[in-house]
């Protein structure tokens, strides 16, 4: 599976703003999707995401910056199919410590949103005064699903034991979850609608440092079918961005992944979106952050 991802750069930039030493920048794929429940392919999601970004031009308008510039060191892939998951998420933990503790704004691609159990991990022991905002169409609580704590539909569970857990998008749960909700915390979909007025709070709960980590499947299956789980009314693109750019400028944003991007050979838009939202938020946290 590894000669699929030859060495190469992240959006096909020199190697003058790619190396380790030069980048400010870490990129970890993960391309793993063995807890995924329904349609399995998100492990095809970060190929598809890199692919994508050769074609994204990198000048954002908004911010007026190259954030590229800042460097861009892209890992070689999390792979190995065949482990267990929970193998995958201490991968997953080891390779976000190295990167955490060399100074560097680590990022991942997933993969199925398990990966994200690792990663949270790693940031929780470099980072102080921890909250986790966690944008997705499903709450993800379950303390074991189908037998294994590591499988997707936990990814939030571990991190609402230990931190404030913000949870942006929600619209699809067990009734077994809501005994693990942190009260307060979570914004659902058919109350966000209605007005802006959930931002200003969902900002407030969050503690200085936060981890993001964002689901594709937030966003409404009219502009991100290409997901395992396609929940209908999500988020829109421009509403997504306004929160994120007000969460930038107020808070300090220690790192993010985004997962369950799940491509299709017929559909590549999701790819791009994904993309395009990955280097915005880079935008944002080089231009906006405080």
């Amino acid at each position: 599976m590894k000669k699929h991802y030859k060495k190469k750069t992240f959006a096909g930039i020199s190697e003058k703003y790619a190396t380790l030493e030069t980048s400010k920048i870490v990129l970890i794929p993960v391309p793993y999707d063995s807890t995924q429940t329904w349609k399995k392919g998100s492990r095809k999601g970060p190929k598809a995401f890199l692919s994508a970004a050769k074609h994204m031009e990198l000048y954002d308008i908004e911010t007026d910056s190259e954030v590229y510039k800042k460097g861009i060191f892209l890992v070689s892939p999390i792979v190995n199919h065949s482990i267990s998951s929970k193998k995958m998420v201490q991968k997953v933990y080891n390779t976000t410590k190295k990167y955490l503790f060399k100074e560097k704004f680590v990022t991942l691609i997933g993969g199925d949103h398990s990966i994200s159990i690792g990663s949270i991990r790693a940031f929780g022991e470099k980072y102080p005064n921890l909250s986790i905002l966690h944008m997705d169409a499903h709450i993800d609580l379950r303390p074991v699903y189908k037998g294994n704590p590591y499988n997707h539909a936990c990814s939030m569970y571990e991190a609402s034991r230990k931190y404030p857990l913000i949870q942006i998008g929600i619209r699809s749960m067990d009734i077994l979850e809501k005994k693990f909700l942190q009260k307060g915390n979570v914004f659902y979909m058919h109350e966000i609608y209605k007005n802006d007025l959930w931002m200003k709070k969902a900002i407030q709960k969050l503690s200085k440092n936060v981890f993001i980590s964002i689901d594709i499947d937030v966003f409404d299956p009219s502009i991100t079918p290409s997901t395992g789980t396609p929940e209908p009314g999500g988020l829109d693109w421009y509403t997504t961005l306004r929160f994120f750019k007000k969460v930038f400028q107020k808070k300090k944003i220690i790192g993010f992944d985004i997962v369950e991007l799940l491509p299709d050979e017929k559909e590549s838009s999701t790819d791009f979106l994904a993309v395009k939202l990955y280097y915005k938020l880079l935008s944002y946290k080089y231009e906006l952050t405080i």
